[in-house]
């Protein structure tokens, strides 16, 4: 799994606290003493995947650089109830001031390595790989991908400067699939070329292209399971729409090989993580 960039870290974490600190806690300068010092940790309250502690740590440090951060547990490590995976020490001040913004990102991308993971542990037996997709939130997208990554799926296009993919859209603004592949093989002869079909007609017409993966995109599983034997070895497949956990068995079962889910990143619920002061000191 590779890491975040430093640079991207230090990056997402100062527009954060841009937007919810601007240098000013009205609450915690009017309640809490300057010179009030507390050691605080952070609680898992159900069980998931941790992801997103650099940008935890990272909060806290441009809050306070005093402030000591001791990481209890690695990005990927699966958490229990009751687990901490990290504790600050500080000034109780800057502490409340980096509290929800850490929390945020901690909750997020956890949120999305966990469910990531549950759809992997369905799609492994299967030799399936699962993929993310683009349907992230702007300007979180490197972050939403590192977090799916770290709950063991593939990234897909990192953005539209990355690979060619054909899909629904760009087939009827060129009169059709074969109009289309035939415009992006003259434009780009060396590039692989991934198309997204709708039926088994546009299936054939994507074989005959000898197109490097075909996206069987809304298919029910009976019929993506056909288009798999069709395909047999002429390229790969991807299943990609109106995939979930309680019907992933069923696609995993036609043996693709990857299955792209846009829900990973889309609509993944925040992990129930919480910040509790266990130790306080004037």
């Amino acid at each position: 799994m590779s890491q975040l960039d430093p640079a991207e870290v230090e990056a997402q974490a100062a527009r954060a606290l841009a937007e919810d600190w601007r240098g000013s806690d009205l609450t915690g300068a009017a309640v809490v003493d300057p010179g009030q010092r507390c050691l605080a940790q952070v609680v898992a309250r159900e069980q998931g995947v941790l992801c997103g502690v650099a940008l935890a740590r990272e909060v806290f440090r441009q809050v306070d650089p005093a402030i000591r951060c001791t990481q209890l547990m690695q990005d990927g490590d699966r958490l229990s109830e009751g687990g901490v995976p990290l504790r600050v020490e500080g000034l109780a001040q800057g502490i409340l001031v980096g509290e929800r913004t850490a929390l945020n990102f901690l909750q997020h991308l956890s949120g999305i390595a966990s469910l990531t993971a549950k759809f992997v542990a369905v799609a492994s037996p299967y030799g399936v790989e699962i993929l993310d997709t683009r349907k992230t939130i702007p300007g979180l997208r490197v972050l939403e991908k590192y977090a799916t990554r770290t709950g063991g799926a593939r990234n897909h296009r990192m953005g539209l400067y990355d690979a060619i993919l054909i899909k629904d859209n760009h087939s009827d603004l060129a009169g059709g699939l074969a109009a289309a592949l035939e415009r992006a093989r003259a434009r780009h002869p060396a590039r692989e070329l991934e198309v997204e079909v709708r039926s088994k007609e546009e299936l054939e017409v994507a074989l005959q292209f000898g197109v490097g993966r075909v996206l069987l995109d809304n298919f029910r599983p009976e019929a993506a399971a056909e288009a798999v034997k069709l395909v047999e070895d002429r390229s790969e497949v991807e299943i990609s729409g109106g995939v979930d956990l309680d019907n992933l068995g069923r696609y995993a079962a036609a043996r693709p090989q990857y299955i792209s889910v846009g829900r990973l990143t889309q609509s993944a619920p925040a992990l129930d993580l919480a910040m509790k002061v266990v130790l306080s000191a004037a």
